[in-house]
Order: C-alpha cells, then sequence, then structure tokens
C-alpha cells in the first residue's frame, strides 16, 4: 500500500511530470497521458469506445489523443479480426520504454521524499534531547 501524505503525492506527479517535459521526447496532454496509461496499465484488449467509456470523454476526444500517441509510436491501432467495425489500441516498444522511464521517474521521485522525510526527522530528534 502506498503511504504518505496528499502533498507528498502531488510533489511525486509533479516531479514525474517535470521530468517527463525536461526529457528529449513527446510532450503529452494530460488526456494523452490518461489514455496512455490506461493502455498501459490495464489489461486489453483496448478500444476507442472503452477508453473512451473509462475516461468519461467523447470518442472523438479519444481518437484525437490516440492520432498524437500513434504518431509518437507510443500506441498502434489495428482493426479488431473479430469485429471489423471495431479498433484495438495496442502497445508499443517505444511506449513500453516510456511507461518504465515514467515508473522509474517516479520511483526516484518517491525515494528523494522518503530521505528527505528521514533526514528531517533525524534532525528534530537530534535537537530535541
Amino acid at each position: 500500500m502506498v503511504q504518505g501524505a496528499p502533498s507528498q503525492f502531488i510533489e511525486i506527479l509533479r516531479e514525474t511530470i517535470v521530468s517527463l517535459v525536461r526529457r528529449d521526447g513527446p510532450d503529452l496532454t494530460a488526456r494523452q497521458l490518461s489514455i496512455f496509461l490506461i493502455v498501459y496499465l490495464d489489461e486489453g484488449p483496448h478500444t476507442v469506445r472503452g477508453l473512451a467509456s473509462a475516461l468519461n470523454v467523447p470518442k472523438a476526444s479519444v481518437t484525437r489523443g490516440l492520432d498524437r500517441l500513434s504518431k509518437f509510436e507510443l500506441t498502434r491501432r489495428k482493426t479488431d479480426p473479430q469485429d471489423r467495425r471495431s479498433v484495438l489500441v495496442q502497445r508499443t516498444v517505444k511506449g513500453t520504454a516510456l511507461a518504465r522511464e515514467i515508473t522509474a521517474v517516479m520511483g526516484e521521485a518517491a525515494a528523494a521524499m522518503e530521505e528527505k522525510r528521514s533526514s528531517r526527522k533525524e534532525y528534530a530528534v537530534s535537537h530535541t534531547h
């Protein structure tokens, strides 16, 4: 279970987003990042309709987000062989690498925060005696 104060979570989020912006790669909007994370963290198969439902946004919004993600080679679309009217959203090698990078950045941010918190506790204990 993840522990921490809400302010710590927002700080981890900030550090993660700042790191993503600084790196050499696509700059994703919140909607694009949301679509990306659902595709990479939730079991598929993923469809435009399913993603729109999960995000509670119109299918057209998901389509635009997927257009950008596909352009960056973070996802790809394929016609569902069992229902030719449906399009499946798939992961890519580049997308998998980005998901790992995000995980690593969040882990580093959480570890740095924990280290700061421990240092503050040690300082407080050493200065109360």
